[in-house]
């Protein structure tokens, strides 16, 4: 009858592996994760199932924290993509449930099926598999989003992981096995009752996180729909105001061309081309980069506002996407800031260079002399406050998407914005 016990922790050492590669994100292909992964836990579970056949159970279980835990543990670390809090808590997370199985149908079995092991066979037979379907049914995907929307706040949930796979184990282990200690059964049970609990109470706050998350992005993709359908009204405006002058331009040159002034009307043309050119601008040969910016410039002006442009970019691949994305709410940022200030404050400049294998952006403004950032933070994201809005935070995550970074801070009454993008290639 042992044999169905030691098959039993086997199944249950296969499931634990499963259970962690779906809440576990790899920094290599899957494949190349999947062949590391077997072999490293195929020598450990190699190792184990000769330690559980020469030393027995119970000496498995005191030494399994130093056998399986400690060196899948260092495995896993190597592979993941998450590092510290984040990939502690979802490697303890595995690992305690399947404890809490193990724990849980070996006392089922000790005292509903006599020891014989049957019932713990069968029990952990459908419960690694169901625990595993409603992991990846109601679990995964929630469980990865949250991973790449909450950067902070794990190491407390981290902390009560660890501690409970500590709890579980001794309980379960020392200094004998618990069906050789009746007398602590009772607390043992208590234990795998307020860990279901505390789990529940974790998920549903890392559940509420995650909603707060998908409600600030889509604020932030209405605030940009909203700039968006903004600029397009003020470039409708500026078409009808631009298709008005071109009347009289052409009653202007139907005039002097009538009249067989061939001379001023070449004038004239020359000087409408001017003044079309200062009115649009050409700012850099990139067209999406020129089309954003023109069009915020056209706003600058409205305020009365000095505006200098430096981009020194071809008309080369970029990720516009990201980059219009950018510029789009570090100007609306900057106009937001100016309408606050006196005339003679209105002061903004965009500057776009390279710098080996980065494509560095700097946007400048005259602010207003409470606001004070330090490098390194963010200001307040109210509207209704000095400072800048929320593209900040979209500027950021925009910059990061793109291998780089941004930072801002306040100098000499200026607000300066740094954004970096890594070049493809």
């Amino acid at each position: 009858m042992t044999l169905l016990m030691e098959l039993s922790v086997f199944w249950g050492m296969i499931h634990v592996i499963f259970l962690f590669l779906m809440l576990f994100r790899s920094r290599y292909t899957k494949k190349k994760t999947m062949l590391i992964g077997c072999i490293g836990m195929g020598l450990l579970m190699v190792i184990n199932g000769a330690g559980l056949v020469i030393f027995g159970l119970e000496a498995l279980g005191k030494a399994f924290l130093f056998t399986c835990s400690v060196p899948s543990f260092l495995l896993f670390y190597v592979l993941s993509a998450d590092k510290r809090f984040r990939f502690l808590f979802t490697f303890c997370l595995a690992d305690t449930t399947c404890i809490w199985i193990m724990a849980a149908t070996n006392l089922l079995d000790y005292y509903l099926g006599g020891g014989k092991y049957i019932l713990m066979f069968i029990s952990r037979l459908a419960a690694f598999p169901l625990l595993e379907y409603c992991a990846y049914r109601f679990l995964r995907k929630p469980y990865l989003m949250l991973q790449d929307a909450v950067k902070k706040g794990w190491g407390v949930f981290a902390g009560m992981t660890v501690l409970y796979y500590v709890l579980l184990v001794v309980i379960v282990n020392y200094p004998t096995n618990i069906t050789n200690r009746p007398e602590d059964v009772f607390v043992c049970v208590l234990v795998l009752i307020l860990m279901f609990f505390n789990y529940a109470t974790v998920f549903s706050a890392l559940y509420r996180q995650l909603l707060l998350y998908q409600r600030q992005q889509s604020e932030r993709l209405l605030q940009e729909q909203t700039y968006s359908l903004k600029i397009q009204l003020e470039n409708q405006q500026y078409i009808r105001k631009m298709k008005h002058d071109m009347k009289g331009h052409a009653v202007t040159l139907s005039g002097l061309l009538s009249a067989g002034k061939m001379a001023e009307a070449s004038k004239y043309l020359k000087n409408m081309e001017s003044d079309l050119e200062d009115a649009v601008g050409q700012f850099c040969a990139n067209p999406y980069i020129n089309a954003v910016v023109g069009q915020y410039v056209q706003r600058l002006r409205g305020l009365g506002a000095e505006f200098q442009a430096d981009i020194q970019i071809g008309d080369e691949e970029l990720p516009y996407m990201e980059l219009c994305q950018i510029l789009s709410n570090g100007l609306e940022n900057i106009c937001d800031a100016l309408v606050k200030l006196p005339q003679e404050m209105r002061e903004a400049s965009v500057r776009m260079k390279y710098n080996k294998d980065y494509l560095i952006i700097r946007m400048k403004n005259r602010c207003q002399k409470e606001l004070q950032v330090d490098r390194g933070t963010l200001p307040d994201s109210s509207k209704g406050k000095a400072g800048h809005g929320f593209g900040l935070l979209t500027v950021k995550e925009a910059s990061e998407r793109l291998g780089g970074d941004m930072v801002c801070y306040t100098e000499d009454g200026n607000f300066i914005l740094d954004a970096m993008i890594r070049l493809r290639g």
